[in-house]
């Protein structure tokens, strides 16, 4: 590999057995408690941080911009990064309505970013236009402007996850266990892709399976292989890249981006008490609910030994406190 990175994440991170779930299912899941990276600086973003920002310093940026939903752990912990490194953050962040201040967007604020709004419509259609505008002025200001993906998905990126498989790697020797299926929501594409490019990297004949928190299927596919060709000149060989080994659930992406139903938080809940691991509402929530529902009908039947990505957000369920019923 030709990447390298800055060390920000406590690693690695430890794999257990959900062992009540597994026994309520009959299945054997484990978790990769990706929650574990840090506090401020927490979850799967972390990882591909680490190579993002190691470009950043090297090439004497002086701020970063980037972009997400108002709760984005992305954008909360891209501040933190920044901010222990000494360097500027402009957020912009798509705002619905009136913003109250808590969960990651209060981190985002104490952390000292630079908040820029945009409309739903505007960060759907043109937020890679409206950063680049952003950071051109900024440059012109005389301040160097690193623009940083939503999520941190693109090619530098995904060589996060690239090495979390290699950490998976350790980890079966170390447990005497191999995980033939790997898990884990997919909200930009980058943890997928960084998962599966190893997967070829390596000849392991795992099955990748991402659920999807947000798009369709059809799309991630496309977009995770973008991300895929990008991602291979970091890497010192072929590899044969195709959308048909690419597996993305995308049934339990719900109502939409952040927004829960019932029955999610409801399952939050009922993990909680089980395993007293907390999932997020964006993405863990969500995928593990499907993972849940998918071994309950007996599509997993064949998985073998599962191993769940918990890629954090923690922050993101406190402003949801409201929704849950006691």
């Amino acid at each position: 590999m030709k990447a390298s990175k800055v060390k920000l994440a406590n690693l690695p991170t430890p794999i257990s057995k959900a062992t009540r779930f597994s026994a309520e299912l009959g299945a054997e899941v484990y978790i990769k408690r990706d929650d574990f990276t840090g506090i401020e600086i927490s979850g799967n973003k972390v990882r591909k941080l680490e190579y993002v920002f190691k470009q950043v310093l090297e090439q004497g940026y002086k701020s970063v911009i980037t972009t997400g939903g108002l709760q984005s752990n992305h954008c909360r912990a891209t501040t933190a990064v920044a901010t222990k490194l000494g360097l500027k953050t402009t957020l912009l962040l798509r705002k619905t309505e009136d913003p109250v201040v808590e969960g990651n967007f209060f981190l985002d604020k104490l952390f000292g970013a630079e908040i820029i709004f945009c409309t739903p419509d505007e960060y759907r259609q043109s937020r890679n236009q409206i950063m680049n505008k952003i950071a051109l002025e900024k440059q012109n200001n005389g301040e160097k402007c690193f623009v940083v993906p939503e999520g941190a998905s693109f090619g530098i990126g995904s060589m996060g996850y690239f090495n979390a498989m290699e950490e998976i790697l350790d980890q079966e020797k170390e447990m005497g266990i191999v995980f033939d299926t790997i898990v884990s929501a997919t909200g930009s594409g980058g943890t997928y892709s960084g998962l599966y490019l190893a997967n070829k990297y390596f000849n392991l004949n795992k099955t990748i399976i991402g659920f999807s928190v947000c798009d369709d299927s059809h799309y991630f596919k496309n977009h995770i292989n973008n991300i895929n060709k990008e991602a291979i000149d970091y890497l010192d060989k072929e590899i044969d890249l195709t959308t048909d080994d690419i597996h993305i659930n995308d049934k339990y992406s719900g109502i939409g981006y952040a927004i829960s139903r019932p029955e999610e938080l409801e399952f939050i809940e009922y993990f909680a008490r089980l395993e007293a691991i907390v999932l997020d509402p964006v993405y863990t929530g969500k995928a593990m609910y499907g993972l849940y529902n998918e071994i309950k009908a007996g599509t997993f039947d064949n998985a073998g030994n599962i191993l769940f990505i918990h890629t954090g957000g923690l922050f993101g369920l406190f402003p949801k406190q409201s929704q849950f019923e006691y």
